[in-house]
C-alpha cells in the first residue's frame, strides 16, 4: 500500500483523488501494481479524503495538554513513532485536530505496527489531503533518507 501512496503523491493530483478513481486505478494498474493492493490502498486514501470518522471537538493547543494513548494506539505507534508526532505537532507541522486524524489513519493502515517511514508516509497523505501549502516541501524531507539530507 505504501509504495501506492508515493506513487499517487509523485504522479497525480489531489483532484484526481477525489473525482477520478476509476481512472486512478487505472492507472496504478498500467503501473503494474495488483489489483487488491490498489483496493485497500484507494479504500484507506477515501478515509484520508473523508476526513475523521468522529467530530473533534476544539482541542487545547499542544502546548496546553498531553496527549494520553490508548492500548490500541500503543501497539500501533512505537515510542518513536509516537515522538515524530510530538515533533511534528511541536514544529507546527500539525495541528492537534490533523494530529488526530493521522493517528486515526495509522490504525486504519494494515499490519500490526507501523514504521516510522510509513507514518511520515500517512502524515504526508493527511498533509496533501489538507492540500497544505507546504506539504510538497515537507514531502522532500519526509521522503529522502537522513544520509541524503546531511551535508557532505
Amino acid at each position: 500500500m505504501y509504495d501506492i501512496l508515493v506513487f499517487l503523491f509523485e504522479n497525480c493530483q489531489h483532484n484526481e483523488l477525489c473525482n477520478e478513481k476509476e481512472r486512478v486505478a487505472k492507472k496504478l494498474s498500467a503501473a503494474g501494481f495488483e489489483d487488491s493492493v490498489i483496493s485497500e490502498a484507494l479504500t484507506w486514501l477515501a478515509g484520508v479524503v473523508r476526513g475523521p470518522h468522529r467530530s473533534i471537538a476544539p482541542l487545547p493547543a499542544s502546548g496546553a495538554a498531553c496527549r494520553a494513548y490508548a492500548p490500541k494506539e500503543l501497539a500501533k505507534l512505537d515510542a518513536e513513532c509516537r515522538g515524530l508526532l510530538i515533533h511534528f505537532e511541536q514544529s507546527g507541522i500539525l495541528s492537534p485536530q490533523t494530529r488526530e486524524h493521522v493517528i486515526e489513519r495509522a490504525l486504519a493502515a494494515t499490519g500490526s505496527e507501523l514504521t516510522v517511514e510509513q507514518l511520515k508516509l500517512i502524515v504526508l497523505m493527511v498533509l496533501w489531503n489538507q492540500q497544505t501549502p507546504s506539504s510538497r516541501l515537507i514531502a522532500e524531507d519526509l521522503l529522502s533518507p537522513v544520509t541524503a539530507r546531511l551535508p557532505s
